[in-house]
């Protein structure tokens, strides 16, 4: 056990009006599962660089352990022993330290030498592979994988691969960035239980349900600061939503003593004000007690000030980490027939490889329905077949006349050019999409940049909300979470239950699957 220690982080951007982290300060133990939350563009990436030092900063973190970063770039090329090989320990770090025992020249590091030599002997051969192949185990991957070229794998396989590989090393503590992304939710059961079993690593994740079941303490971005807390994702909210609702009682309790403390110093300063008046004309005959009186009011006057100044002090303190999000709009279209597409025992196959057996399905007005399945069981194949794009399979497919859809794909690698540029080429309301973009916490100075420049979860935002902004008979999403923040899935869950389109949709979200669907279609 030992601390990682961060004191007065200070970090902006080149360009950027705002720094990121502003005098930021705490602590965090090695031996804890961290869930690292926080709005898209808050920053949570670019601290996990700041701890890898690839950007310059005020202020210092500390710590006694090795930082490693997932997800990373990695040889497609070789085969995936030698991949996760040089993960554990590249050729290059052997060579470069043994190079220095021998320059050094001392019994002390001739016996290290003598050390690493051995262990490079292991790494070349048995040993080292014995321990990858049972690592990978763990994550219910087949050995034969590791003879594999890495870029055969799929990227559920890869993220899997690199996970134990680093998991593998030691002395490390791991920075996990969403790692969730391209997993089936089988496969995020299977990391869950596999990062329970470790220690020592800080996992960016925006899955509720994946965080309840893998840390055990969150490390949350807020509006004003970063906080830490024991517990997982719900306990978190549950101590957040109880603080919040604290804040705005308080708050309102005070805005109620200030106006009547405003109310009391000008009644009791008025007071002050006619007595001392009072003292001009021969009528008076103790000047000096009516100016003892005024006086004594005028303390009066001056204590109220005081406390009403030291309450707006306490007030403005209030409701500074207060996620505010307004809710989302949608107008979807009523289809005048109640049934809108039915599937009658599809099947498709690519060459010898059957993709979909036999699917029959049907979708209502008002259905939600959810494509469930293992990743390449043929779910975003259905999609295509939905939207058009492939025509040629066996069964039945009828898909009603004139029927307008919405569609959100996975790929977010198009989306180039100025936000101008998209909305003039999707034709869409100006209005409406920035309005859109906006409640889902896009800020004003990401309008300005090219679409190619934004944070992943922004990107998908950009999607999302040129799907809400259309009125559309049925709204089809092939995984539309993925990289997008908790408080955004929460809106977006809310506008669904609100407005109740026809939907078909993939997500490995198993909370927000649950809370939103009415109809599963298992693959």
């Amino acid at each position: 056990m030992s601390l990682i220690s961060v004191n007065n982080l200070t970090f902006g951007y080149e360009g950027s009006y705002e720094n990121i982290f502003e005098n930021t300060s705490f602590e965090i133990d090695t031996d804890w599962k961290l869930g690292f939350i926080g709005r898209n563009g808050r920053g949570k990436t670019t601290f996990l660089k700041l701890l890898m030092g690839k950007y310059k900063y005020s202020g210092s973190i500390t710590g006694s352990v090795n930082f490693d970063y997932f997800p990373f770039e990695t040889n497609r090329e070789l085969n995936t022993i030698d991949v996760a090989k040089n993960i554990i320990a590249p050729f290059s770090a052997w060579e470069e330290e043994m190079n220095r025992c021998i320059d050094e020249n001392t019994e002390a590091s001739m016996l290290r030498y003598g050390d690493l030599l051995n262990l490079f002997i292991h790494n070349d051969g048995y040993i080292i592979d014995e321990l990858i192949e049972k690592e990978v185990r763990k994550l219910d991957v087949e050995p034969d994988v590791l003879s594999r070229k890495f870029g055969t794998l799929s990227n559920g396989e890869r993220t899997k691969v690199m996970l134990a590989a680093l998991f593998l090393k030691k002395n490390n503590f791991l920075l996990i960035d969403e790692p969730t992304n391209h997993l089936d939710q089988e496969g995020r059961k299977c990391v869950s239980s596999y990062l329970n079993q470790k220690k020592g690593f800080i996992l960016v994740s925006h899955d509720r349900h994946f965080l309840d079941s893998t840390v055990d303490h969150i490390l949350s971005i807020n509006k004003c600061n970063i906080g830490v807390q024991k517990g997982n994702f719900s306990s978190w909210q549950e101590n957040k939503d109880q603080q919040d609702n604290y804040e705005i009682l308080k708050n309102e309790s005070i805005k109620k003593e200030i106006s009547k403390m405003e109310i009391a110093f000008r009644r009791t300063a008025g007071w002050s004000d006619m007595v001392e008046k009072s003292k001009i004309g021969t009528h008076v005959y103790d000047r000096g007690s009516v100016g003892h009186k005024a006086a004594k009011m005028m303390k009066r006057a001056k204590a109220i000030e005081q406390r009403k100044e030291k309450s707006i002090d306490e007030k403005k303190k209030l409701l500074k980490n207060i996620e505010k999000y307004d809710a989302l709009k949608l107008i979807p279209q009523e289809y005048f027939k109640d049934v809108l597409i039915n599937a009658d025992n599809i099947s498709l196959s690519f060459g010898k490889r059957k993709v979909l057996n036999n699917i029959s399905f049907t979708v209502k007005r008002g259905d939600r329905v959810s494509i469930k399945g293992k990743n390449g069981s043929g779910k975003s194949s259905l999609i295509k077949m939905l939207l058009g794009e492939i025509k040629c399979y066996d069964g039945t497919l009828n898909i009603g006349s004139n029927l307008i859809i919405s569609f959100v794909p996975q790929d977010t690698s198009f989306l180039r050019g100025t936000f101008q540029d998209y909305i003039e080429s999707e034709n869409l309301n100006e209005s409406i999409f920035r309005t859109l973009l906006a409640k889902l916490d896009m800020d004003s100075e990401d309008f300005s940049k090219n679409l190619e420049e934004l944070s992943e979860g922004q990107k998908k935002k950009v999607l999302i909300s040129k799907s809400l902004s259309q009125s559309a008979h049925i709204y089809i999403w092939d995984e539309p979470l993925n990289f997008i923040d908790v408080y955004s899935r929460i809106q977006i869950e809310e506008l669904i239950k609100t407005f109740e389109p026809t939907m078909i949709f993939v997500e490995h979200d198993f909370t927000f699957s649950e809370n939103i669907a009415t109809q599963f279609i298992e693959l």
